[in-house]
């Protein structure tokens, strides 16, 4: 007779994998890897298509990481269209960067990453797009994250937006995102940039001083938790509550994502669920 993993106040006793029991998520959409081997761990409709929220950033970082020749110190100045789109917007998430401030690509990514700058990404899409205008550069830099998601496999993913704001057409999938963290957080950059709690930015405003902007905290409030070193938050009044994840602890790795969560605290309580099943499985 086998006894089940006890995964209770956040403390989990190995089992036989056949005596794990699946956890119950209220996400409507979840997923969960072993991050090693990429083997299934969960899924709860995990190829159907959903709002994807800020969790879009992800990809944002994974495309400006992927540039050839990428300096990480170049300094970005802060445009008038910047403000203008968050006004736009309705002041979304922002690391509420000031127009004609230089900062640098590296700052712009914990901007994006820990606050969800909707302004910090907005700011590398323009840097990182081609074309004439910022409309056309920002479009540009959409067609890229596109054409990512197509080279990593993701193939029930679209992108219209560099930073989750939808315009009708912003969705993936728990197992598509799963594949997208798998493979941005090789990259060692933006593996240091999500598992940072807070960052603090020093710019160079337009007459060459040095301006130490407030701190940036990270949304993700479970870093630290049971080896989670990342991923990226997302909300929203139709996405709901959704969150990528991973976790590390003694060289065994699980990732996922969990769409749709009803609420921020059911959000924590799904990937909780989650990590510590993925763990029993695969010790």
């Amino acid at each position: 007779m086998t006894t089940a993993a006890v995964l209770t106040g956040g403390v989990l006793t190995a089992a036989p994998a056949q005596a794990v029991t699946a956890p119950t998520v209220t996400a409507k959409g979840a997923y969960l890897m072993n991050s090693v081997t990429g083997a299934d761990l969960y899924k709860k409709s995990a190829d159907t298509k959903r709002l994807t929220a800020s969790t879009t950033k992800v990809m944002a970082a994974k495309v400006v990481l992927s540039q050839a020749n990428l300096n990480l110190d170049t300094k970005v100045t802060i445009k008038g269209a910047i403000s203008d789109y968050m006004v736009r917007e309705g002041y979304p998430s922002s690391a509420k960067l000031i127009v004609g401030d230089k900062v640098t690509v590296r700052q712009l990514l914990y901007g994006m990453m820990l606050p969800s700058g909707c302004d910090a990404a907005m700011a590398l899409a323009d840097k990182f797009g081609t074309g004439t205008t910022v409309a056309a550069r920002t479009k540009n830099f959409i067609g890229k994250m596109n054409t990512m998601a197509k080279t990593l496999g993701m193939t029930n993913t679209h992108f219209d937006s560099f930073d989750g704001l939808s315009n009708g057409s912003n969705y993936s999938t728990p197992r598509d995102l799963t594949k997208l963290a798998r493979s941005v957080m090789k990259n060692s950059t933006f593996k240091a940039v999500v598992k940072t709690k807070s960052y603090t930015a020093k710019t160079i405003t337009k007459t060459g001083a040095t301006r130490t902007m407030a701190a940036w905290a990270n949304t993700n409030t479970l870093l630290g938790w049971n080896g989670t070193l990342g991923v990226k938050t997302g909300s929203g009044t139709e996405a709901k509550y959704c969150l990528i994840f991973a976790a590390t602890v003694n060289g065994e790795s699980v990732m996922g994502t969990v769409l749709t969560a009803p609420d921020a605290a059911n959000r924590t309580a799904d990937v909780k669920k989650l990590i510590n099943y993925g763990f029993a499985r695969i010790s």
